[in-house]
């Protein structure tokens, strides 16, 4: 019993000295999240009351949803966005219905908070040159095979992203 307590007790001290994998501040009255978060932190937070309300009234694209179903196991995501910016509160929410409803694996996607700067906590954002936010970044075999920033080069965010996903198809 004396061991299992020593053990309980080392283990609750090294889960409260555990660095947070991102940074939580207010500025201006808005929380900045910097590091790497999950959508779920999103839907979770009433902070970000801005999450729900891009997806109310929502209908996927149904050409998304067919590439992300049909690419499930071969694609990964890297994904940058701001908490603070209107664009992603626009489309990142979308983004992640999209990705609930073609049943696509959250293990299969990164998403880094970035700073007003566009800055991440270890300089991923540099590593991989992202200027903008939010920017999506599809992944195959390990490398970069295209991505849409902001709301795309046409404006159609969700067609660009499913012409890069069918591409590789």
């Amino acid at each position: 019993m004396k061991l299992f307590l020593i053990s309980f007790l080392i283990l609750i001290t090294l889960m409260s000295e555990a660095q947070s994998p991102y940074t939580y501040k207010i500025e201006n009255g808005e929380v900045i999240l910097n590091g790497s978060i999950s959508k779920y932190i999103l839907i979770n937070d009433s902070a970000f009351a801005w999450y729900k309300k891009s997806t109310e009234n929502y209908k996927p694209d149904s050409s998304l949803v067919n590439a992300l179903k049909n690419a499930s196991n071969k694609i990964n995501f890297i994904i940058f966005g701001g908490t603070w910016c209107e664009d992603t509160h626009y489309v990142l929410p979308k983004f992640f219905a999209i990705q609930e409803q073609a049943n696509f694996p959250d293990n299969r996607i990164s998403f880094f908070a970035a700073d007003r700067n566009k800055h991440v906590q270890g300089n991923i954002s540099e590593a991989l040159g992202v200027f903008n936010v939010p920017s999506i970044i599809v992944m195959y075999k390990g490398k970069e095979v295209g991505r849409v920033v902001e709301y795309g080069k046409t404006g159609k965010w969700d067609k660009e992203l499913a012409e890069i996903i069918n591409s590789i198809q």
